[in-house]
């Protein structure tokens, strides 16, 4: 069978976690093809990240690691944490905390790398790992390329440590902890100022655009405990319904909102998760809830329809910032599961806005709108940037810790939340004309069945080519950086653009496969088509 040569999917490494002793060669085996992640595993990786940290930009050795509420992270931050001092790295704990909160402090201790132990949105039995280098950037597929080399490497190495020595080396050289609420809050606050400058000041007289109390869903994480008393302050009326003390992602949180669903009111009521089952009806239009994910880095909105709920998703909410700010001309981008009307949207607030179309994760994102040379943006005031991603990922600039008029480039749900809330006071009519898409998943699947250099990659390009222009579309396949197994069929016609993606997850074990239209076109042979082709990769990709 071929695996990939990489460890690292979309957004870092994620498994589920088995604390069973095992040797290394039985630890690279279990998340190469069970995708079982154990202490064994993060030792390793842990080693050659130390191995590997001169590829990374900047100097010194320090590596800062952050943990969200697993149950199992304490012994894989241990192991991680082991083989980083093992090879020579200066370890900084800074506790519990969100993901951006990881990036803050990579930039505020002059980091050489950083390491956030999490699986975002993943069941709470998963955990993994995501490394961001020294301006905060998330790692590239270069580097993890070789960090993965570097691990296989080591395993074949007769390499041990006395149990006296793992004790200790285990144990970080300095902890940090005041970092994991208090930073992050003091953070927010900042930016939130800089948002009012940019999207509009917060305006309690609007409130007939927001449901009183707006339901707040912390995911059970990390935001949960201060997020809903920070924007009270601001005199935003909202409720947390989500607990601190309650078990991460389980029935709340993004990760179990699709940007495509709706909900009937009888549907709500009888819903298992903790933000649905608490909303009331309200009217058609009105924002009545957000929901941040596990580690706190993506956030979604639902608002009311005639009928029951839908989600905002990160397009639409995308076309509420840059609307409140259409007198910027902005540098934005989104991913390729982007609504097909997106790009024109915004450019028609302003026609200068640059858009950049890129591979799916938020990496992608900031990696389109940072500066060619260096990692910061330079700007007395917030640079005019931004990227989405339909599933909440919204990435924004934030002003650098210690650097004067220097702004990274991160993905932050209570930041994205903020903005949004902003935005949207200022536009009571605002209107996206939007496409429509649809999105399904082949779950269990053997991930690598589907490559492009695979006979069932190519017989269904040829098959939705054939398909394509059976319908009126000339297609054409476009090749997407960071994408190199995804098959995006691209169609036009006088009547509007078709987009059929066929795409691995890099962050579970499922087939995603999607359709995006124009607003104009008639969705049933597309939805006819989707159910085909999902049908026959389904049979090939999940067979024994």
């Amino acid at each position: 069978m071929t695996v990939s040569a990489s460890f690292f999917g979309t957004d870092g490494i994620r498994g589920s976690v088995s604390l069973e002793a095992v040797d290394e060669e039985e630890a690279i085996r279990l998340i190469q093809h069970e995708r079982t992640l154990t202490p064994a595993f993060m030792r390793l990786v842990g080693e050659a990240l130390s191995y590997t940290r001169p590829a990374l930009p900047g100097e010194g050795e320090v590596v800062v690691v952050g943990w969200d509420r697993r149950p199992g992270n304490a012994a894989l931050v241990a192991a991680l944490t082991l083989g980083l001092r093992l090879t020579g790295s200066h370890v900084i704990h800074i506790g519990e905390c969100a993901t951006p909160t990881l990036h803050r402090a990579v930039l505020a201790f002059s980091a050489r790398a950083g390491c956030m132990i999490t699986a975002s949105h993943n069941p709470v039995a998963d955990s993994g790992i995501k490394v961001f280098d020294s301006f905060g950037y998330k790692s590239n597929r270069t580097y993890e390329a070789d960090v993965s080399q570097t691990v296989r490497q080591l395993a074949e190495e007769d390499r041990d440590v006395d149990a006296v020595d793992r004790e200790t080396l285990a144990l970080p050289d300095e902890a940090h902890h005041d970092w994991s609420e208090g930073a992050h809050r003091t953070w927010l606050a900042q930016r939130w100022s800089q948002f009012e400058s940019v999207f509009g000041v917060w305006n309690s007289a609007a409130s007939d655009r927001f449901a009183s109390p707006l339901l707040i869903d912390g995911a059970n994480g990390f935001g949960a405990s201060w997020l809903a008393e920070f924007l009270r302050e601001r005199g935003v009326s909202c409720r947390e319904v989500s607990s601190p003390s309650g078990i991460l992602n389980e029935g709340c949180g993004a990760g179990d909102l699709s940007p495509t669903a709706t909900w009937t009111h009888q549907e709500v009521e009888a819903s298992s998760h903790m933000l649905l089952k608490a909303l009331k009806p309200a009217p058609e239009g009105q924002l009545v809830g957000a929901a941040l994910d596990g580690d706190g880095d993506r956030c979604l909105f639902i608002q009311a329809t005639g009928t029951g709920f839908a989600v905002v998703d990160g397009d639409a909410m995308a076309a509420m910032l840059l609307g409140a700010a259409a007198d910027h001309s902005w540098s934005f981008a989104a991913s390729i599961e982007s609504d097909v009307a997106l790009f024109g949207h915004v450019q028609s607030l302003n026609a200068e806005t640059e858009c950049i179309e890129t591979a799916v994760g938020d990496r992608w994102l900031s990696y389109a709108l940072r500066p060619s040379e260096g990692g910061w943006l330079h700007d007395a005031t917030m640079p005019a940037s931004c990227g989405i991603e339909d599933s909440g990922h919204v990435v924004l600039p934030a002003p650098h810790p210690t650097v004067d008029d220097a702004w990274s480039l991160v993905g932050d749900g209570a930041a994205t939340l903020c903005a949004v809330l902003l935005a949207a006071a200022q536009q009571t009519d605002a209107v996206f004309d939007r496409g429509w898409k649809k999105r399904v998943s082949i779950k269990d699947s053997h991930r690598e069945r589907w490559q492009a250099s695979s006979e069932l990659f190519s017989s269904t390009e040829e098959n939705l080519r054939t398909a394509l222009e059976g319908l009126g579309f000339e297609a054409q396949r476009r090749r997407i950086e960071g994408e190199p197994d995804l098959l995006l069929m691209h169609g036009h016609s006088m009547e509007g653009v078709a987009s059929f993606g066929v795409r691995n997850s890099g962050t579970q074990a499922k087939t995603s496969l999607s359709v995006r239209l124009s607003k104009d076109l008639d969705s049933s042979p597309f939805e006819k088509l989707l159910d085909a082709v999902t049908a026959d990769l389904a049979a090939v990709l999940t067979a024994d």
